[in-house]
């Protein structure tokens, strides 16, 4: 036992780092997608971090078993390059062992995947769905964003600018420039602006105060000013978007009752991710074994290549499972190829050793001789 949580230890530290640092890149490189999305009116400001906290489950089923992976590259080959590992073969703990003592990690690492893909994500996904549903089916008036230009798509298309927007939802100097029905362009500005509902029929328009209207087209001469003092801008009913369509959005149960293949796809692909993190676990351990003369990430890049080469099948036989073209057998015949090239590496471990051991490394060079 104290072999165990001393490895153990050694694999989930360098577990967690790994996750960490992966998670962090991919939630920032997602997050700025969103704020480009934000700043453009396409998404409100106050549902960011909403939105990034229920994508996370979805984010951690896919870095976690690869994080379970480095961690062990990691953890093992440090323990090789300090000649540690030679005191524990030397008493008597063989790499099969090494092995098994592995695999307490990944079997948490699994558990924790399997409530993330078959339970958590779901239910993120949905919620996602949902907020991004409310943001399509916002008004006119409340996606827009002080400083910008916005473009409204719908019955009449519509640029829109305004350069304040208060607290209680007034609007400082306006711009609109829409197209009347005989397609002719017309440009609205106003010092103020502020929401008007019409009584009972529930028709919103935007009341402009104090400001010109212009209608005419660009090239002629035959422009018509208007000035006016209150002028009445209807605006577009949203579009009520609602229903959850999404495979990765549905919940477990209701993939199990379904016979479409997408969520066939779906549902098997959340089963894979699982064993995914086993599979890789039994790649790791031998993978990691380095001669401490070629340094700790000597394995790393054939190690990760393989690993990609793995993930990359899995989501061809996922699309063509959707395409109709192949079986859900196809995922688990992936997981099948990789798990023979696993126990391959275990048991015919020198042979393997010997071929990564003679891939070319780049070594440094310093004046007088060779590093």
């Amino acid at each position: 036992m104290i072999v165990f949580r001393y490895l153990a230890r050694e694999v989930l530290h360098s577990t967690v780092a790994v996750t960490g640092v992966l998670l962090l890149i991919l939630v920032s490189g997602r997050f700025i997608k969103y704020l480009s999305e934000a700043a453009s009116g396409d998404l409100a400001a106050d549902v960011l971090f909403e939105i990034m906290a229920y994508r996370i489950p979805g984010f951690l089923e896919l870095i976690l078993p690869l994080g379970l992976f480095l961690g062990i590259l990691l953890g093992y080959g440090r323990l090789y390059l300090e000649s540690e590992m030679v005191v524990l073969n030397a008493c008597g703990i063989s790499q099969k062992r090494l092995v098994g003592y592995a695999m307490g990690p990944a079997a948490l690492a699994a558990a924790i995947v399997a409530l993330l893909s078959l339970w958590v994500s779901p239910m993120g996904a949905a919620e996602t769905v949902r907020i991004f549903d409310e943001q399509k089916s916002r008004s006119q008036l409340e996606s827009l964003t002080v400083g910008r230009f916005q473009t409204h798509t719908g019955k009449s298309r519509r640029v829109s600018y305004t350069d304040h927007i208060g607290d209680d939802g007034t609007l400082g100097r306006v711009f609109l420039m829409e197209r009347t029905a005989k397609g002719v362009p017309a440009i609205v500005v106003a010092e103020t602006g502020e929401k008007s509902s019409a009584g009972e029929t529930g028709q919103e328009f935007l009341v402009l105060q104090k400001g010109v209207r212009y209608e005419g087209r660009p090239g002629q001469a035959d422009f018509t000013e208007t000035t006016f003092g209150e002028y009445g801008v209807r605006l577009n009913p949203p579009e009520i978007v609602s229903g959850v369509t999404k495979a990765s959005a549905k919940p477990t149960a209701e993939l199990l009752a379904s016979d479409h293949r997408v969520d066939q796809a779906q549902l098997h692909w959340r089963f894979s991710l699982p064993i995914l993190a086993l599979v890789v676990t039994l790649l790791a351990v031998p993978l990691s074994q380095v001669n401490p003369r070629q340094g700790r990430y000597a394995k790393m890049l054939p190690s990760i290549i393989l690993y990609l080469m793995y993930l990359m099948l899995l989501s061809t036989a996922r699309s063509k499972i959707e395409d109709g073209k192949a079986d859900v057998f196809a995922l688990y015949a992936v997981h099948l190829v990789f798990l023979a090239i696993a126990l391959n590496l275990l048991f015919a471990g020198r042979f393997w050793s010997k071929l990564f051991d003679s891939i070319p490394m780049p070594r440094l060079r310093r004046k007088g001789g060779a590093a």
